[in-house]
């Protein structure tokens, strides 16, 4: 069979639903999700099949306005990943945007490759006001093609991967057919725990926290002993994550261990610490885990 294979990155604003959206085109949970924002802090690759096409999809901080160093080297990302792609998809959440109308960034305009647009959580608007949003914006940059969808639901995501692999180029595939992302399972685990934490204090915690999976053991009987340090940057913060006599920590555990074991598929003996690091997004070695580049 001859191949095909297209690097796609995948833009947009903080919340807008990348990680939803690229968890759904690959079929599997690849990339985290919550309602705190610049909740995704590296490039993540998931990898999509869809006949003889390999559709890599990267996966980048949203766009915001950055205020420190980890932020720079976010965004710096994001648009980074722009240079390594074949094609650019903009995701714009559609809803947000008929209250509040965006610009095209000037970056995604200069950009001289196949770039298009994705238009999401529409079935919240009407489709007079969506055509009129496909308008605004491809008069400001002319997108190849505009898909209008619902990540959660998996509305029009279909149309999303047939379209990529008619418009892949020929040539080998770049990762083998059983790999969906490029995040090795320590992180993959540690992201997991990351994410029910932000879920669980979204409204205590503040963005200055941070998950390393520290021990990964393969336990004869087929189960997997984790220990994992959950970071903050203060004291407050490692008394609220902890919870009253550590209930708070337990929750997060117990829902942490249970998404691992249907993804790992198998049981699941998690360990969790915490521990306080005031400046531990400045850290070089944080920088070069999360695959961020530190003079950004």
């Amino acid at each position: 069979m001859s191949q095909k294979c297209v690097f796609v990155s995948l833009i947009g604003a903080t919340n807008a639903g990348k990680s939803t959206l690229l968890n759904k085109l690959v079929g599997s949970k690849v990339s985290i999700v919550s309602r705190k924002v610049q909740t995704t802090r590296q490039q993540i690759r998931g990898v999509a099949i869809t006949g003889d096409a390999q559709i890599v999809f990267i996966d980048t901080p949203g766009f915001f306005k950055p205020r420190r160093r980890l932020d720079r080297a976010m965004i710096s990302a994001a648009w980074g990943s722009m240079r390594d792609a074949d094609m650019v998809g903009w995701l714009v959440d559609a809803h947000a945007y008929g209250h509040h109308p965006i610009d095209v960034p000037k970056e995604l305009v200069e950009v001289r490759k196949p770039k298009f647009l994705i238009l999401n959580k529409v079935d919240m608007l009407e489709r007079s006001t969506l055509l009129e949003m496909v308008k605004t914006l491809n008069d400001q940059t002319q997108f190849d093609h505009t898909f209008m969808i619902s990540a959660l639901k998996g509305h029009g995501c279909d149309d999303i991967l047939q379209w990529l692999a008619e418009k892949a180029p020929n040539g080998p595939w770049h990762y083998p057919e059983d790999q969906v992302s490029d995040i090795t399972d320590m992180e993959l685990a540690a992201e997991i725990t990351r994410e029910v934490v932000y879920d669980r204090l979204h409204e205590e915690l503040p963005y200055e926290s941070t998950c390393e999976t520290t021990i990964w053991q393969r336990k004869p009987d087929g189960s997997i002993r984790l220990e994992q340090t959950i970071t903050v940057a203060r004291d407050s913060q490692k008394k609220i994550v902890l919870g009253k006599k550590g209930e708070t920590i337990k929750g997060i555990s117990t829902s942490a261990r249970h998404q691992m074991a249907k993804i790992f598929e198998c049981p699941v003996h998690l360990f969790l610490f915490v521990k306080v690091r005031e400046n531990w997004s400045d850290d070089p070695e944080m920088f070069r885990r999360m695959r961020l580049d530190l003079k950004a």
